[in-house]
């Protein structure tokens, strides 16, 4: 029998700062706990502004100071499609999930959550490209992926 697969969607304005820089702490968590075949993990943005863009320097360097490589990522729109193809759906920011609702339509299968929810806290994780605070992005970043953990160790996870 085939073990299950969670498919996980990180999702912020451009796909360049915030969303990347979740799929890559994550798939880190992952590995780290051996459990990088049971994860598909990506990120993706809501808006066309930065599509084929690598991540963003300032964050590209906050992952390179916890030895996290995002090498290969560029910015990519998501689509009515990942809504089918993804177990959960994980925004930055209020407006990201009405963005997110909007193309993918209604979340009639519960998908959808803001990432801070995952770490019990209720507010935006806030953007970086405008507050350049990239190291208060990394805490958010982590807190929510931990909860996302957290979140998944409860369910069927390999031994």
């Amino acid at each position: 029998m085939a073990e299950k697969t969670y498919n996980i969607l990180f999702v912020c304005h451009g796909n360049i700062c915030r969303s990347p820089m979740a799929e890559f702490v994550m798939k880190d968590m992952v590995d780290k706990e051996g459990l990088k075949g049971a994860f598909h993990i990506e990120s993706a943005a809501t808006s066309y502004e930065e599509i084929g863009n690598p991540v963003y320097p300032p964050a590209r360097r906050k992952l390179a100071e916890h030895n996290i490589a995002c090498d290969g990522k560029h910015a990519r729109r998501i689509t009515a499609a990942d809504y089918d193809k993804f177990d959960i759906i994980v925004g930055m920011d209020d407006w990201n999930i009405k963005n997110i609702k909007q193309i993918c339509g209604d979340d009639d299968e519960h998908k959808v959550f803001k990432l801070l929810d995952f770490a019990h806290v209720s507010r935006d994780v806030a953007d970086p490209w405008y507050t350049g605070d990239f190291e208060a992005t990394w805490r958010d970043v982590v807190a929510g992926c931990e909860g996302i953990m957290n979140y998944y160790r409860q369910r069927e996870l390999p031994e």
